[in-house]
C-alpha cells in the first residue's frame, strides 16, 4: 500500500449524519442522457459574458496578479449594488435554462461551482451586505493596501495605480454611505469588536506620504522605467497620497470615531440582525455549501469536541502529566520552554518546518506547484486584531506580535495550514491548472479551509510533528476548528454572550487569551465564516476514507491528493462525486 493509505480510526472517524449531509447533489442528478455540444456552449456562453461583465465592473478579487494595475476603484454605491443584483438574478434564470443533465463532464463542474457563486453573489446584495464592509480583522480600507503590494512590471501600472490613489476620495464616500444606511437600520458589526480597529486609519493620517503602504510600489521601480520618468511618478504619488489619500482617510476617521463606533449595534447574533434567520442561513450555505441547519452544526461541533477532547488525553499520558485539561492548557500557555524569544525566532521556526515538508512531499503528491511562497510578518498596524497567520499564493503571514501568545508547539499545525501542504500551495495548484474558466479561481472556504486543516492531521503522517507537545499543538487546533461549530453556532443562533464563546474556546483549546479574543471576535463580525474549516475537513476525509475503503492496494495516496487539488475549490457535494468517480476508474489520479 503506498504511504498513509490507512488511517487511524480515532483520527479520521466521520458522523454518518454529516455524510448524508454532502451526500445531497449541489445539482441535478447525473442522467444517462449524452452530453452536447448544444448545451455545453450555453453554458460557456453565460458564464464568459457575465465574468467579462464582472470584469468591467471591477470588483474586488476578481483579478489574479498577472492582469496588471487598474487605473480605478470599484463603484460600491447602492444604486451600482442593486443594478448588480438584478443583473446576477438574470444570470441565474439563464443557468435555469440550461438542461444541466445534457452537460459534459467538465461543464457539469463549472455548472455546480459557476451556480452556487452566482447564487453567493445575489444573497450577499439582497441582504446589503455592501453596508457592512467591516469586520473584527478586515476592513475595505485596509484591504486597499494590498493592491500596493501586487506585482507592478511596468510604467502603466504606475500611472494607473496613480489614478486609482487619485480616485479613493470618491471610493471612501461611497463605503461611508453604505455605512451609514446600514447604521440606521443596526446592520453593523457588533461594536465590542470594533475597540480599536481605527488605529489603522489613524496611522495614515499620522504618516508622511512616502511612509505610509500606498507609497510602497514607488519605492523599488524596474530599471526599465527611465530614471527620470520614475521621479515623475514618485511626485504623481507623493502628490495623490497627500492631496487625495490622507484628506479621504482623516474624514473616514472622524466618521469612524463620531458615528459609527459610537452607534454601532450591540447586539452579537446574526439572527438578530434585520432578516436575521434567513441572513445566517445564507452564510451557513455560502461558507458551507451544504443546508446544514445551525442546530444540525452544533451538534456536530459537539461530537467532534468529545472525539478531540479524548485524543487530547492520550497525548497528556504520553507526556505523564498528571493534571486535568485545564492545568495542563495552563502549563502550555505558561512554560517559556514553548515560546519565542524575538520575531526572527518565530519566522526561522516556520521556514525550518516548511522545509521539513518539502524534504517529504514527493511522497504525498504528484504534482507541486510552480510558485513559491515568502514567510514575511503581519505588518505591524495590522498584527494586533490579526489571526496568528494567513498563507496564499506567493505568501505566508506570521503574525510575530506579542510573542508570548504565539506557541512553538503550535507552529507546525499553523505552518502546514497556511504554507505547504495548505492555502500557499493548494491555491497555486489550482490556478496552473490550463483551460479552467477564470470564475474557477474564485474561494470557497468550505473547500479552501477543508484542505487547509486537513493538511494539519496530514502532518501526523508525514512525521511533521517531531514531540508529543506538538502533536497536542496539532489537536488544540483541530479542537480550535471544531469549537467553531459550537461557538459560531451558539453567538448567532443560540443566544451565546462573548464570555460565553470566549469560556468555551479557553477551556477547549491551548489558544493563548489574546488569540482567543480575536478569534472570538472574527466569529462574531463575520457570521457563518468560521464553520467552513472543520466541516470541509471531515468531507475530504469521508472521500479519503471511502476510496482507502474501496480500493484497498490500489489506493494511492499522490493520486488521491492529486485529484483533489486538480479540482480546485467546489462545493463539498461536488468533490464528493467527483472522488465517486475517482474509486469508479480504479483510483487513477488526474496525471496519468
Amino acid at each position: 500500500m503506498k504511504p498513509g493509505a490507512a488511517l487511524a480510526a480515532c483520527l479520521f472517524a466521520t458522523p454518518v449524519t454529516f455524510a448524508q449531509a454532502i451526500a445531497a447533489p449541489a445539482t441535478a442528478a447525473r442522467s444517462t442522457a449524452p452530453a452536447t455540444a448544444d448545451a455545453d456552449a450555453r453554458l460557456r456562453a453565460i458564464y464568459t459574458d457575465e465574468w467579462q461583465w464582472r470584469l468591467q465592473q471591477r470588483l474586488e478579487n476578481e483579478e489574479d496578479d498577472t492582469s496588471g494595475i487598474r487605473a480605478d476603484l470599484p463603484k460600491v454605491d447602492a444604486a451600482t449594488q442593486r443594478m448588480r443584483r438584478s443583473h446576477w438574478e438574470g444570470v441565474l434564470k439563464r443557468l435555469d435554462g440550461v438542461a444541466e443533465a445534457s452537460l459534459s463532464e467538465a461543464e457539469r463542474v463549472n455548472h455546480a461551482v459557476y451556480r452556487a457563486q452566482v447564487a453567493a453573489l445575489v444573497a450577499n446584495v439582497r441582504f446589503r451586505e455592501y453596508e457592512k464592509p467591516l469586520n473584527a480583522d478586515s476592513s475595505f480600507w485596509f484591504n486597499m493596501t494590498y493592491e500596493a503590494r501586487k506585482p507592478f512590471r511596468t510604467k502603466q501600472d504606475y500611472v494607473n495605480y496613480v489614478a486609482q490613489l487619485n480616485d479613493v476620495p470618491r471610493y471612501f464616500r461611497e463605503q461611508v454611505a453604505n455605512m451609514r444606511a446600514g447604521l440606521a437600520r443596526g446592520f453593523t458589526p457588533p461594536k465590542v469588536t470594533l475597540a480599536g480597529r481605527d488605529a489603522t486609519i489613524a496611522a495614515i493620517v499620522q504618516a508622511q506620504p512616502a511612509d505610509t503602504p500606498f507609497y510602497l510600489p514607488f519605492k523599488d521601480m524596474p530599471a526599465t522605467i527611465p530614471a527620470a520618468e520614475q521621479a515623475s511618478l514618485r511626485a504623481a504619488a507623493v502628490e495623490a497620497i497627500t492631496e487625495r489619500v490622507i484628506p479621504a482617510h482623516v474624514e473616514l476617521l472622524a466618521f469612524m470615531r463620531a458615528e459609527y463606533l459610537p452607534r454601532a449595534t450591540e447586539t452579537l447574533a446574526a439572527e438578530r440582525l434585520p432578516d436575521g434567520k434567513a441572513y445566517y442561513q445564507s452564510k451557513i450555505v455560502e461558507y458551507t455549501t451544504t443546508q446544514l441547519s445551525a442546530d444540525e452544526i452544533h451538534r456536530i461541533g459537539l461530537a467532534e469536541m468529545a472525539k478531540i477532547r479524548a485524543e487530547m488525553a492520550e497525548v497528556m499520558k504520553q507526556v505523564n502529566f498528571t493534571g486535568d485539561l485545564p492545568a495542563f492548557l495552563q502549563f502550555l500557555r505558561t512554560d517559556p520552554r514553548f515560546y519565542a524569544k524575538t520575531p526572527e525566532e518565530l519566522l526561522m521556526r516556520a521556514a525550518w518546518i516548511a522545509k521539513k515538508f518539502d524534504g517529504k512531499a514527493e511522497r504525498y503528491f504528484g504534482r507541486l506547484p510552480r510558485s513559491r511562497f515568502a514567510i514575511i510578518p503581519v505588518p505591524p498596524d495590522q498584527a494586533p486584531y490579526y489571526t496568528s497567520g494567513r498563507g496564499g499564493p506567493g505568501v505566508y503571514l506570521v503574525n510575530t506580535y506579542d510573542l508570548p501568545s504565539r506557541a512553538l508547539y503550535s507552529l507546525p499545525a499553523l505552518t502546514l495550514h497556511e504554507s505547504a501542504p495548505g492555502h500557499a500551495f493548494q491555491m497555486p495548484v489550482a490556478m496552473e491548472q490550463a483551460g479552467r474558466p477564470p470564475f474557477r479561481n474564485a474561494y470557497i472556504s468550505a473547500y479552501g479551509e477543508g484542505w487547509a486543516l486537513y493538511s494539519e492531521r496530514l502532518g501526523t503522517e508525514m512525521g511533521i510533528y517531531e514531540t508529543p507537545y506538538e502533536v497536542f499543538g496539532m489537536l488544540s487546533y483541530q479542537a480550535w476548528r471544531a469549537s467553531r461549530l459550537v461557538v459560531d453556532t451558539g453567538i448567532h443562533a443560540k443566544g451565546w454572550s462573548r464570555d460565553q464563546a470566549l469560556r468555551y474556546l479557553m477551556d477547549n483549546t491551548a489558544l493563548s487569551r489574546h488569540e482567543v479574543a480575536t478569534e472570538v471576535d472574527r466569529y462574531i463580525s463575520w457570521p457563518g465564516q468560521a464553520l467552513s474549516y472543520y466541516l470541509g475537513q471531515m468531507a475530504i476525509i469521508e472521500a479519503r476514507r471511502k476510496a482507502e475503503a474501496a480500493l484497498g492496494e490500489r489506493f494511492d495516496i499522490r493520486a488521491f491528493h492529486d485529484t483533489v487539488l486538480e479540482l480546485g475549490s467546489v462545493p463539498l457535494p461536488v468533490l464528493k462525486d467527483r472522488i465517486d468517480r475517482f474509486i469508479r476508474e480504479g483510483g487513477k489520479g488526474p496525471y496519468g
